[in-house]
C-alpha cells in the first residue's frame, strides 16, 4: 500500500506540474504578446510568484479533499484514476493550444474516478454544482464585467494624456499585474493537488495503515494540509510555469484580441481580484476561464468587433467538454484499475 500511495503522490505533483506550464499562459499571455517582457524573464518571474502565492493558504485545497466524496470511498486506485484522466486532458489541450480548465479537468476526473469505483450515487453532486458548476458561470462572467468597467475607467481617466506617455505608463503598470496574476494563479491552482494528495493521505490512514509512515506524512486532523505538501505543490507548479506554454500564450496573447499594455493591465488586475476573492472562499474556479474571460472583456469595453468571437467560441467549447471528457477518461482508467488489481 505505500508504493501505491507514493505512485498516487508522485503523479498528483506531475499533474501539478503539468497544470503549471498548461496554465502559464494565463499569468504571462498578455505581459508577453504585448512586448513587456520577454518569455524567458515572464515565465521565471511568474514561477517565482506562483510558489509565493501557493503556499498563502489552504481554503481551496479543503475543499477538494472533503467537498466532492467521503475520504472512505476515494481509495488510492480511485485518487490514481482521476489523476489520469486529467493529465490526459490537460496534455490534449496543451497540445492543440487550447486554454481548457485544469481545474474542472481534476474535479471531473474524480466525478469519474468515484463514479467508477462506487457508482453514481457516491459523488456529491449538490457541492458540484455549488463549487464548480455555479463558479463556472459567475466567475468569468464576473471578470468579464470587472474588466470591461476597468477598462473604461482607464479610457476616462488617460483621456487627455498623450499616446506615448499613456504607453508607457501602462507597460510598468502592467509589470505590476502580471504579478499579481501571478500570485492569484498560484494561490488558486496548486491547492487543488495540495487537496487530491491530502484525500490520498486520509484515504490512506483510514484505511489503518496511518502507522506505516512518519507522523508528520499524514494530515493532523481531517481538515490538515501537511506543511511538506503545501510545499512540495508550490514548487512543482512553480517550476511547472517556469516551463513555459507558449502555444496556450500566443492564443490568449494574440488570438482573442490585439492587446496593448493598457488592455493587459485591466485584463490582469481584474483576473486576479476575481481569482484571489475565490481562493479566499476555497472556491476552485477555474484561472483560465477568469483571464480569457477578462482578455474578452476588455476588448469589447473598445468595441464589440475587436474580440474574435469565433475564437472565443472554440475556447468555450473546450470550457464545455473539460468536466465530461476528464470525467470519462478517468471512468475509464478506474474500470481498468478494477479489473487489473
Amino acid at each position: 500500500m505505500v508504493s501505491l500511495l507514493v505512485i498516487v503522490i508522485v503523479v498528483a505533483i506531475v499533474f501539478d506540474y503539468i497544470n503549471g506550464f498548461h496554465d502559464a499562459a494565463n499569468a504571462i499571455a498578455t505581459v508577453v504578446s504585448t512586448g513587456v517582457l520577454p518569455i524567458r524573464t515572464a515565465v521565471l518571474l511568474a514561477g517565482v510568484l506562483n510558489f509565493v502565492g501557493a503556499i498563502t493558504g489552504t481554503a481551496v485545497a479543503k475543499t477538494i479533499a472533503s467537498g466532492f466524496a467521503d475520504p472512505a470511498i476515494v481509495t488510492q486506485p480511485v485518487v490514481l484514476a482521476a489523476l489520469t484522466g486529467a493529465i490526459l486532458w490537460n496534455l490534449f489541450t496543451w497540445w492543440r493550444g487550447i486554454p481548457s480548465s485544469s481545474s474542472h479537468a481534476l474535479v471531473g476526473g474524480l466525478a469519474g474516478a468515484v463514479v467508477g469505483r462506487a457508482g453514481v450515487g457516491a459523488f456529491k453532486w449538490s457541492a458540484l454544482t455549488k463549487k464548480v458548476l455555479i463558479p463556472l458561470v459567475v466567475s468569468p462572467t464576473l471578470g468579464f464585467f470587472i474588466a470591461f468597467w476597468v477598462m473604461i475607467a482607464l479610457y476616462w481617466i488617460f483621456r487627455r494624456t498623450r499616446p506615448a506617455r499613456v504607453h508607457s505608463v501602462s507597460r510598468r503598470l502592467q509589470l505590476l499585474s502580471a504579478g499579481l496574476m501571478a500570485f492569484s494563479h498560484g494561490s488558486n491552482d496548486a491547492q487543488k493537488s495540495m487537496g487530491i494528495i491530502t484525500l490520498a493521505l486520509v484515504s490512506y490512514a483510514a484505511a489503518g495503515h496511518g502507522h506505516t509512515v512518519p507522523a508528520w506524512v499524514l494530515p493532523s486532523s481531517p481538515g490538515h494540509v501537511p506543511f511538506w505538501v503545501v510545499m512540495a505543490c508550490a514548487a512543482a507548479i512553480g517550476l511547472g510555469t517556469m516551463a513555459g506554454g507558449q502555444k496556450i500564450i500566443k492564443t490568449m496573447g494574440t488570438k482573442i484580441i490585439h492587446i496593448s499594455p493598457l488592455q493587459g493591465f485591466a485584463a490582469e488586475t481584474a483576473g486576479a481580484a476575481t481569482i484571489l476573492a475565490a481562493s479566499q472562499l476555497g472556491v476552485p474556479v477555474s484561472t483560465t476561464h477568469v483571464i480569457n474571460a477578462c482578455i474578452m472583456g476588455v476588448g469589447a469595453s473598445k468595441r464589440l468587433s475587436a474580440v474574435r468571437w469565433g475564437v472565443a467560441g472554440n475556447i468555450l467549447v473546450a470550457w464545455i467538454l473539460t468536466l465530461p471528457m476528464s470525467a470519462l477518461a478517468s471512468f475509464v482508467t478506474m474500470l481498468l484499475l478494477n479489473a487489473a488489481l
